[in-house]
């Protein structure tokens, strides 16, 4: 039986999934980030398979979502959308330490996933933290400062006023900088990744992924096993269920004690 529990750390909701012979032992850990405009129990279905494969699985609200929606709009949620991206990655750190504390983590098995800005979250995080042994990234983006640069230029030209001075939007490209693994794939150093996007997405570009991937190819070069990309031929801004069991085997494959 999946137990499903609903408990907060430093006032971080989530959903904690675990088989229930696994409550109280150390096992492989995943964690699972929401989407834009999304909340943790969008995604308990990844919870669930993951934890049927004996994975103890977090599912975090990030900030202004889920239950800590402060009734922002989807436009004024856009403007915090980088804030949102990096808060979450600092927050990984407190739950991970939060579940080692509690003696439920086994060494080295600690996975991070998500779709769309759970993607991006999860491939800034692989530059702040080591501790994090495999990932996978669901049309996320690892080019902060592109995608940034991109968002800016599109909301110029819809007419929209930014609510940034020159200087403001400058200072915030820099702090980006320094979450951005494009700028700096050696943090990588030759841990398991696997990419999933669709090439129709309109939403993320996939193009960025993609060209990134193609990039570090080369550094993985005789461990061509920790890397993957996966590209869907039809789809647009969703996961489709083949990339929902990749993930899973992904992890089984990558991630088990």
């Amino acid at each position: 039986m999946i137990v499903v529990e609903k408990s907060s750390i430093q006032d971080i909701p989530y959903l904690h999934l675990v088989k229930e012979e696994g409550i109280g032992h150390p096992l492989p850990l995943c964690f699972f980030i929401h989407g834009f405009t999304s909340a943790k129990e969008h995604n308990l279905h990844y919870a669930y398979y993951l934890a049927e494969k004996g994975f103890r699985v977090v599912l975090p609200d990030c900030l202004e979502h889920g239950e800590r929606a402060t009734g922002k709009t989807e436009e004024e949620l856009g403007g915090v959308f980088w804030k949102i991206v990096l808060n979450t990655i600092h927050e990984l750190s407190i739950l991970k330490s939060h579940f080692e504390e509690e003696g439920l983590v086994v060494d080295h098995g600690i996975g991070v996933a998500g779709t769309s800005m759970g993607g991006i979250v999860t491939l800034g995080a692989l530059t702040q933290y080591e501790w994090i042994s495999s990932a996978v990234s669901l049309m996320g983006n690892p080019s902060y400062v592109k995608f940034a640069k991109a968002q800016l230029e599109y909301l110029k030209s819809s007419g929209y006023e930014l609510p940034f001075s020159e200087g403001e939007v400058s200072a915030i490209l820099d702090e980006l900088s320094y979450y951005d693994l494009s700028l700096q794939p050696e943090k990588l150093n030759g841990r398991p990744l696997m990419f999933w996007h669709g090439k129709k997405d309109k939403v993320v570009p996939f193009h960025l992924t993609e060209e990134f991937y193609k990039s570090i190819l080369p550094a993985y070069e005789g461990n061509e096993n920790n890397i993957l990309f996966i590209a869907d031929e039809r789809a647009d801004h969703k996961v489709s269920r083949e990339g929902v069991k990749k993930l899973v085997e992904w992890f089984e494959k990558h991630l088990s004690a």
